[in-house]
């Protein structure tokens, strides 16, 4: 165990660990009004935020500890669970924050889809190994393993839940960049892609199906306080209100006016607001650079593997990070139609939370095992 710990990216832990400490305090004031008002305990969102991370946590270390090959057989499993887990809450129907994405057990709310991005990057990871060891491939079985994001994309979009579409979609085409096909092979897959997204965007646009009037109005997204009473201003109306009020040094930790209900998604979608309110543009600018720190060390881990199975898995987790970073606060600060995507290690939510704590393990295993593989190299 002593042996593993020592192999890990300490930089990267020591951040993520701070991330998740300062994210969960966050939580807590954020949500402890409408925890009191919603759950009669000002601590209740506070708590499972405290259990979410927890089992995250686990789960990473369960990954630390294994070599990633080991996930080779269990994969396959992973993509059916995943496939028939994001079939039945399109059937079941029970809808939350507009997406009919939720599976309810045990008083928990999970989401499929979130998992879904961490099992495509290690699919990807996996299959894409195994298929540089074949002397010959054709082209059509090249094309294979990309079928298994169109089905998470079509399905996720049937939820519907633009905004992870987007996230499965930004790493499908960085891992389809990372991968050395040549170069013909990827033009023709590439245009054919474009052009089918483009025709699909078309019917869409002529049927006038695909999406839902609330998702329409989600695009009247500039100049959200001339719209301040109607439903697709005040969300980021009172965001804009939030930050001015924090200023450089905000008003004080548990200080926040906008989370007395003025923000309804003050501890998940917004939090960034509630940060920049309590503690100030600082705070917000220091959160950036953060990110900036932790895409940058997993590139980095990347970019040191001597395999393309760890590239592969680095690249994809760095996108995920930056793609949930970019659309969130886009959102926020009303630069891009908000879609309900969380902001890493800040907002609340389980399944996110989960998924990408075992994102960080798996990136922590690939830099565990650069560091065998140089050790072994060395003795040689």
């Amino acid at each position: 165990m002593r042996k593993v710990f020592n192999k890990i990216d300490k930089p990267l832990l020591i951040l993520t660990l701070i991330c998740l400490v300062f994210g969960l305090m966050m939580v807590g004031s954020a949500s402890s009004l409408k925890a009191y008002m919603s759950k009669a305990d000002s601590y209740f969102y506070f708590k499972r935020q405290i259990l979410f991370i927890a089992a995250g946590l686990f789960c990473a270390w369960i990954i630390i500890k294994n070599y990633i090959k080991t996930w080779r057989i269990l994969i396959y499993f992973a993509i059916l669970i995943v496939t028939g887990a994001l079939i039945y809450v399109l059937v079941n129907e029970k809808v939350m924050n507009g997406i009919s994405g939720w599976l309810f057990i045990g008083g928990f709310g999970i989401q499929p889809s979130e998992f879904a991005k961490t099992v495509l990057i290690l699919f990807f990871a996996l299959i894409f190994e195994k298929m540089l060891k074949i002397k010959y491939i054709s082209n059509s079985m090249k094309v294979l393993p990309f079928v298994v994001p169109f089905i998470f994309i079509f399905l996720i979009f049937e939820q519907p839940d633009f905004g992870t579409m987007m996230v499965l979609v930004g790493i499908t085409a960085v891992i389809f960049l990372v991968i050395p096909y040549d170069n013909k092979l990827k033009f023709i897959m590439a245009t054919f892609t474009i052009i089918s997204v483009l025709i699909l965007a078309l019917v869409m646009v002529v049927t006038g199906k695909g999406l839902t009037s609330s998702q329409v109005s989600r695009f009247n997204y500039k100049d959200p306080c001339t719209r301040y009473r109607e439903k697709t201003g005040y969300q980021v109306c009172n965001g804009y209100i939030a930050i001015n009020s924090g200023g450089i040094l905000g008003s004080g930790y548990g200080n926040s006016k906008q989370k007395y209900l003025y923000l309804p998604e003050a501890h998940t979608d917004f939090i960034f607001a509630i940060i920049i309110e309590e503690m100030g543009l600082i705070a917000g600018v220091l959160i950036i650079l953060s990110y900036f720190v932790i895409i940058w060390r997993i590139i980095l881990i990347g970019k040191k593997s001597y395999n393309l199975q760890g590239t592969i898995i680095c690249y994809g987790v760095a996108t995920l990070i930056s793609l949930h970073v970019m659309i969130n606060l886009g959102g926020v600060l009303g630069i891009i139609p908000l879609t309900g995507v969380p902001l890493p290690f800040y907002s609340y939510g389980g399944s996110f939370m989960i998924n990408l704590l075992i994102c960080l393990g798996l990136v922590q295993r690939v830099a565990v095992e650069n560091k065998i593989f140089e050790q072994k190299h060395l003795v040689r």
